[in-house]
C-alpha cells in the first residue's frame, strides 16, 4: 500500500514537473507577450519576466519592441522631369502596440517593407531630379508621412526614413558635369570682368585725389622710391617731374627789355652835311636786306648780370 502511494506521488510529481516545464515561459526585457486562449485574445499583455500559460490551450506570441532597421531595395522610377533614376532607402520603425501588431496584420515586417517600396516609387514620380539630389530632407519627411499613415493601425511607429543613394544614368552624369563646368566658366568670366571694371575705376579715382592734393603725389613718389630701393638693385631709378625741368629752362632765359636791340645800327653823326636838294626826286637805290639778328639758343645765351 505504501509502495503504491509512493509510486503515485512520484507520478504526480513527474506530471507536475512536466506541466510546469511546458507551461513556463520567460519574456525578455525588450519583448511583450500576447496570449491567445483557444483562439481568443487575452486582454492582459504579458510583461517581461517569468509567466505561465496553459499548455495546449494558450498560445503565447512574443513581440519585439526594439527599433528595427530595414533596408528598402533600390527602386527604379521616372521623375517628374522625365529622368530615369534608381533610388534606395532605409527605414527605422518599432512596435508600440503589440496587440495590433499580432492581430491587425499577418506580418508587420513584410507589410512595412512593401509599403516603403510603394511609397518610395510614388515619391520619385512626384519629385524633380534637383529635389532628389539637393532637397532630400523634405523628401524624407514626405516619405515618412506616407508610410506612417497606414502603419499606425498596425501598431507600428515609423521613427525615421532616409534616402541613401540616387543612381543616375551615365549620359545624365556627363550632361550635369558639362552644365556645372559651363556655369563655373561663366562665373569666372563675370568675376574677371568685374575686376577689370574696378581696376579701371580705382586709378581714375586715385588720380583725381592726387590732382586735388599735390602733396599726395609727392608722398606717392617717395613711397615708390622707397619700394624700389628696398629691392637692393644696383641701379636706382628716380622719377623726375617734367614741370621742374620746364621751370629751370624758363629761369635760364634772360629777361630782355621790349623794343631794345643791342645790334641796332648807330645814328649818323650830326656834323655830316646834308645832301643837296634837287628838283628831280632821286632814283631809288637798291638796299641789301639786312640779315635777321641771330638769337643765341638758351644753352649758348649768357646769363644776364644786373
Amino acid at each position: 500500500m505504501v509502495q503504491e502511494l509512493v509510486i503515485a506521488l512520484a507520478a504526480v510529481l513527474c506530471a507536475g514537473a512536466l506541466y510546469m516545464a511546458s507551461a513556463a515561459r520567460v519574456i525578455r526585457q525588450y519583448e511583450r507577450g500576447v496570449v491567445l486562449r483557444l483562439g481568443r485574445l487575452r486582454d492582459d499583455v504579458r510583461l517581461p519576466g517569468f509567466t505561465m500559460v496553459v499548455p495546449g490551450i494558450d498560445r503565447l506570441r512574443k513581440v519585439n519592441m526594439q527599433i528595427v532597421t530595414m533596408p528598402v531595395p533600390a527602386q527604379d522610377g521616372i521623375t517628374r522631369d522625365n529622368v530615369t533614376v534608381r533610388v534606395d532607402a532605409v527605414i527605422y520603425f518599432k512596435v508600440v502596440d503589440p496587440t495590433n501588431a499580432v492581430i491587425a496584420v499577418e506580418d508587420y515586417r513584410f507589410a512595412v517593407s512593401q509599403m516603403a517600396r510603394t511609397s518610395l516609387r510614388s515619391i520619385i514620380g512626384k519629385s524633380d531630379l534637383d529635389d532628389l539630389l539637393s532637397n532630400r530632407e523634405k523628401l524624407n519627411q514626405g516619405l515618412e508621412v506616407m508610410i506612417d499613415s497606414p502603419a499606425i493601425s498596425w501598431g507600428v511607429q515609423i521613427d525615421r526614413v532616409e534616402i541613401k543613394d540616387v543612381s543616375l544614368p551615365e549620359t545624365m552624369k556627363r550632361s550635369m558635369a558639362r552644365q556645372a563646368e559651363a556655369d563655373r566658366e561663366r562665373r569666372a568670366r563675370v568675376i574677371n570682368a568685374d575686376a577689370e571694371l574696378q581696376a579701371s575705376k580705382k586709378p581714375a579715382q586715385a588720380a583725381g585725389e592726387m590732382s586735388a592734393r599735390p602733396a599726395a603725389l609727392q608722398l606717392r613718389l617717395l613711397q615708390t622710391v622707397v619700394a624700389v630701393a628696398a629691392e637692393k638693385n644696383s641701379t636706382l631709378v628716380l622719377p623726375f617731374p617734367v614741370e621742374l625741368l620746364r621751370f629751370l629752362e624758363r629761369a635760364q632765359q634772360p629777361a630782355a627789355e621790349p623794343g631794345h636791340d643791342e645790334r641796332a645800327v648807330p645814328p649818323a653823326p650830326a656834323d655830316l652835311p646834308a645832301p643837296a636838294a634837287s628838283a628831280d626826286p632821286p632814283a631809288p637805290t637798291a638796299r641789301a636786306a639786312a640779315p635777321a639778328p641771330v638769337v643765341p639758343s638758351s644753352s649758348e645765351q649768357p646769363f644776364a648780370h644786373h
